[in-house]
């Protein structure tokens, strides 16, 4: 049975608070109509990656002339006992560290395939045919369910799944991380940029204590290092 309800306008944003879902919230605020997000609670290790979402959903209206009209809905889904399945540096007390498989040890085996099979699940009942991820193959720790190819037999198996069509938007998928910082400042400007050095949260540490020039972070870990590298070259070519 298809969907009753579809409008082509609409999407659905995974969302954790961090850089890259950050600026894909403001990406679909600048394209649709009708924009709501999903957040995971799957067994991260520090709750602080939860608490950002909120409060980076909450300033982004404001960025824009309209966003706050057209920003809908939150949903948060209990995902723990796959994060207790899926176990990982995220998820348990393990070294950040590249792992017997050539992975690092914090990739959670499936998340995003899972993240995005659940999220299909709302947007099909919220009667929006796109998702939007912050997936990236180029500024990325070599999780291979980052890769477009990936996503691609997602968003397939998810249309026929589901029998409705069903879009998955990656608009970060080829950017490095300074061409994100860049794509931020077009979307959204200075307030957007700020809103991202303050209150979203990348660091798989969970460290909100130490404050740098691109946001809070433990400045060592996999994420904080693609940031501040990201950020250093977005600001070496403005200058």
């Amino acid at each position: 049975m298809k969907n009753p309800v579809s409008h082509s306008s609409a999407a659905l944003v995974l969302f954790s608070g961090g850089q890259d879902s950050a600026t894909c919230l403001a990406w679909a605020l600048d394209r649709f109509d009708r924009v709501e997000t999903i957040g995971f609670a799957y067994g991260q290790i520090h709750a602080v990656e939860m608490d950002a979402r909120l409060r980076v959903r909450d300033a982004m209206g404001a960025i824009r002339p309209g966003w706050t009209e057209r920003l809908g809905g939150d949903h948060v889904v209990d995902l723990s006992g796959y994060g207790a399945v899926a176990e990982s540096a995220l998820t348990a007390d393990r070294e950040i560290e590249i792992g017997e498989s050539g992975l690092p040890t914090t990739f959670v085996p499936g998340r995003n395939l899972v993240f995005l099979t659940v999220a299909s699940a709302l947007a099909w009942r919220r009667g929006m045919p796109v998702l939007v991820g912050g997936m990236c193959e180029t500024d990325y720790s070599g999780y291979p369910d980052c890769r477009r190819e990936t996503i691609d037999a997602q968003e397939r198996a998810l249309t026929l799944g589901l029998d409705t069509p069903i879009t998955i938007e990656t608009p970060l998928t080829h950017l490095s991380k300074a061409q994100t910082w860049a794509l931020a400042s077009a979307l959204g400007g200075d307030a957007l940029i700020h809103l991202i050095r303050e209150d979203t949260h990348t660091c798989y540490r969970g460290d909100r204590s130490h404050r740098h020039d691109w946001g809070y972070g433990c400045g060592n870990c996999p994420a904080c290092d693609l940031r501040a590298k990201g950020w250093q070259e977005w600001q070496a070519g403005r200058a």
